[in-house]
């Protein structure tokens, strides 16, 4: 493996992945086409412009605990899922801007880590969302190097945590597939039906249906916070773009949630194109606060260092239970 290609596709999905959240942020639940209407000229810059209580550059919920997570697996040397719950619930009860409403009924509720989102679950019936999908870049370059049996474990049981619904897991696990392909200098659009092949049956075809090549964002049955056609959409935006920059603009065009769908995108955009291919105007204003963190805010070399990290295998420390094995 190109051991320099597969750094600058790592941290193309990690950076990418937050420059697109903090560029959606300010267009969340905005009309389609909100953004080329207000940018229509790309490279013209000011595209950071903040709104919507962001302020330019700011990264959401999603690059938080994106950030989170990477700490977790950096700190205890692989995935400590214990240690990710409790940062998390650390995390929650700082008052973040942003925070999901199930993801925050299920940090604040006060029950173990192992049955926190299940409980929820039964109680709800609607754990569905995208909030596991966003935050999947850094465990999704930890575990690429692993290939794709354990990458898509990983995915699955950090998805856990917080979404009970087990069409939340499939969308998390494809995605870090997904990107464990571009991270190895492959297409992931032609591995798509390999990743498909690998999803549990149950929801094996709906992820067919958004997945395929003639789908389009228009086609979507249910609003893109959603995280079947959320990551639909975010290759779809891969699929018929030509640039990192392209694919996350066509994802913010599609309104609605746009901060995770673009922060998705980016993700799997960065990871094909590389971190040389997301404009130096983007990332320059990038910030991502942590609540809980005593004031700590990273920025784009700090996110770049991140990646790095988790790519270079690390002698990892003796872990409690809840601690990834081979499957």
């Amino acid at each position: 493996m190109d051991v320099p290609g597969v750094l600058e596709r790592a941290v193309g999905a990690v950076l990418g992945s937050a420059v697109g959240d903090a560029l959606g942020a300010p267009f969340e639940f905005g009309p389609e086409g909100a953004f080329s209407a207000r940018f229509p000229r790309p490279g013209q810059g000011g595209e950071m412009c903040g709104g919507g209580g962001w302020e330019p550059g700011e990264a959401t919920d999603d690059t938080q605990m994106a950030v989170l997570t990477a700490e977790s697996l950096l700190d205890r040397g692989g995935l400590d899922l214990p240690d990710v719950f409790r940062r998390f619930q650390r995390w929650a009860a700082a008052d973040p801007k942003d925070i999901g409403l199930q993801t925050e009924a299920v940090l604040t509720g006060g029950d173990p880590w192992d049955t926190a989102a299940a409980l929820h679950f039964q109680v709800s019936q609607r754990a569905a969302g995208n909030g596991a999908l966003m935050r999947a870049a850094p465990s999704a370059v930890r575990f690429a190097r692993d290939g794709r049996a354990p990458t898509m474990t990983a995915a699955r049981r950090l998805s856990a945590l917080t979404h009970g619904d087990g069409a939340a897991w499939e969308g998390t696990a494809a995605l870090h597939d997904l990107i464990r392909v571009a991270l190895e200098g492959e297409d992931p659009l032609v591995a798509v039906p390999q990743t498909l092949a690998a999803l549990h049956p149950d929801h094996r075809q709906r992820y067919s249906v958004v997945l395929s090549p003639d789908w389009h964002p228009d086609h979507a049955t249910e609003f893109n916070g959603a995280v079947w056609p959320c990551l639909g959409s975010a290759v779809w935006a891969l699929r018929t773009t030509a640039s990192y920059e392209e694919a996350v603009r066509a994802a913010v065009d599609l309104g609605g949630d746009t901060d995770t769908v673009a922060a998705v995108t980016g993700a799997l955009a960065g990871a094909v194109y590389g971190a040389g291919s997301i404009p130096a105007r983007w990332t320059e204003p990038l910030h991502v606060p942590l609540p809980g963190s005593d004031g700590r805010v990273l920025r784009a070399r700090d996110l770049a260092g991140l990646a790095e990290r988790l790519v270079v295998p690390a002698e990892p420390p003796a872990r409690g239970p809840g601690a990834l094995t081979a499957p």
